[in-house]
């Protein structure tokens, strides 16, 4: 099943602003922090043995919502972007678990 969620510490709940789904693999928390809006964008992205055009749609769906952010807002992209980056975790210890079946290339 796709989905995104994301959770926010007690502590920033009153900072929250607004919270809107925009699809099931989009949603955008808007808070206030240190006196300016904060826009995170969480995305739960397509696997990449979906249909290219369902990854294409989703690419665009966020960049399209990402413009529409006004300039003197800070935005934070998050999530789950299912992408593969190679087997090999060196240069990535404790970030990369080495866990795909493709070589990375430089």
């Amino acid at each position: 099943m796709d989905g995104v969620g994301i959770f926010v510490a007690e502590k920033w709940v009153d900072s929250v602003v607004s919270v809107e789904r925009h699809s099931k693999r989009v949603l955008i928390l808007k808070m206030i922090l240190d006196n300016s809006l904060l826009n995170v964008l969480m995305v739960y992205a397509p696997h990449s043995v979906k249909l290219e055009e369902e990854e294409e749609n989703f690419w665009n769906e966020v960049f399209h919502l990402v413009s529409c952010i006004p300039q003197n807002e800070t935005v934070v992209l998050a999530g789950d972007m299912n992408r593969h980056v190679g087997s090999s975790n060196v240069g990535y210890d404790g970030t990369h678990g080495g866990f795909d079946m493709e070589i990375r290339t430089n």
